[in-house]
């Protein structure tokens, strides 16, 4: 990384606290990201976007902010980037999937609480994340009781808006969540003294809809027998997808997908044939929490997708372009974001399908679902889940763990007995077949 003491240092960062955060990560990246074999080429882009996290970027970012732009900051899939977008403003996914903000997220927080929540807000309490630092107004969300709560504690930090998410999806609960978008619109425009017109909306949702394309591209190619890239490597793309510049994100993902289908038509891949496929559902994965995967992939298996928000959720469902008034935009926003099968709503059989779908879809032999500990809403769904799951003949097994590797030992153990099941199971459905 570049030298950007001067520009940490405007941002009022707590300098040598950020001095071990950084020095921690190099070789964490590299012991899970660089020691893989084999991979695509195009990832040298995105190692470098990590190998500048804390620089270039947040250079971008302050640049914006130089010229009069205003940056936000969300937490959430349902923080709508078209109207981001659309004020010419910049949005960024603001991360806490590490065990470094923690200790600070307790002084706030109880410590038997959601690990992501800690973290999100010990980030911003530690003055040790650029992002948060740089972010003019913070977007929460009401997608559960956690965040709710952790949000009035952050109002005292960084001013706060917060998304009312409905909990079901009833009509008047379309009609609420079409109104929290007016409400966004209002206060943005207020926010960076730019009108969201229709034009600049239909410009936004263009450019939001070309980067899930993209996106959709990159996870049709891990269809393929055999996977022409990790697990790993696409949740690092889809992390990166959060705040990396969604046009330069956009071409480089396209670049990566022209050479893995290069791959798969050459037949190229980068696991043993026969490895297990596996669906990983659940909790988001901010960034740098990478262990579940990699924990995956050095014990048998491979991760062809995620039913979650740091997977298919973010980009599956694209907004209709066909709006020419902002009423007729901000329905086709509210009809895309409410089709997101959070865990927080309630009937939730949308998000049980779109699981069994994806199995079917990505060819899976099992699925690993996956929880952070006090993180209710996933691990009492995970009760409805497996129930149909089982009903359906599937395989799934359960991990909670937080992100410290404590567990690492016991996690591997348990994973490499389910993908050894697997792999039996595979092997008696092809001789069956064949006799």
């Amino acid at each position: 990384m570049g030298d950007y003491r001067d520009l940490w240092q405007s941002l009022d960062m707590d300098l040598e606290k950020h001095d071990q955060l950084c020095a921690v990560l190099p070789e964490f990246y590299g012991d899970i990201y660089l020691s893989q074999e084999n991979r695509p080429e195009g990832m040298n882009y995105f190692n470098f976007v990590i190998s500048e996290i804390h620089g270039l970027r947040v250079q971008e970012l302050a640049e914006h902010r130089k010229q009069g732009g205003k940056v936000l900051g969300s937490f959430c899939v349902f923080v709508p980037d078209e109207m981001i977008v659309a004020a010419d403003a910049i949005g960024v996914g603001l991360c806490g999937g590490s065990d470094f903000w923690i200790p600070d997220g307790e002084r706030v927080l109880p410590r038997n609480m959601c690990p992501l929540i800690k973290a999100s807000v010990g980030a911003k309490l530690s003055g040790t994340c650029p992002y948060f630092q740089s972010v003019d107004l913070l977007v929460g969300e009401t997608t559960c009781d956690g965040k709710k709560k952790a949000w009035e504690i952050l109002e005292g930090y960084v001013p706060m808006h917060v998304m009312d998410l409905p909990q079901m999806k009833r009509k008047k609960d379309y009609l609420h969540w079409m109104d929290e978008l007016w409400l966004f619109k209002e206060k943005i425009e207020k926010l960076t003294g730019n009108e969201i017109t229709e034009e600049k909306l239909a410009k936004g949702i263009q450019r939001i809809n070309q980067k899930r394309a993209v996106l959709q591209r990159l996870y049709n190619t891990r269809k393929a027998e055999n996977l022409p890239i990790s697990g790993k490597d696409v949740l690092l793309i889809t992390q990166i997808a959060f705040y990396d510049d969604p046009e330069r994100f956009t071409a480089k993902v396209a670049e990566l997908c022209e050479e893995l289908e290069d791959r798969i038509a050459k037949g190229i891949g980068v696991f043993k044939e026969g490895t297990p496929r596996i669906l990983v559902t659940g909790t988001p994965m901010a960034i740098p929490n990478w262990k579940l995967h990699h924990m995956i992939e050095t014990s048998g298996g491979a991760v062809v997708c995620e039913e979650t928000c740091t997977g298919t959720r973010y980009f599956e469902n694209l907004v209709k372009e066909e709006g020419n008034t902002l009423e007729e935009q901000i329905r086709g926003l509210a009809d895309r974001y409410l089709g997101i099968n959070c865990a927080c709503f309630t009937p939730n059989k949308g998000r049980i399908d779109d699981i069994i779908r994806l199995y079917k879809e990505y060819r899976a032999d099992g699925v690993v679902y996956y929880s952070l500990p006090f993180c209710h809403t996933y691990a009492l769904e995970y009760k409805k889940v497996k129930e149909a799951l089982d009903q359906a003949g599937i395989p799934v097994i359960m991990v909670e763990s937080d992100y410290s590797l404590q567990d690492a030992g016991q996690i591997k153990t348990r994973l490499e007995a389910f993908f050894e099941m697997l792999e039996i199971s595979k092997a008696k459905k092809e001789v069956a077949a064949t006799e």
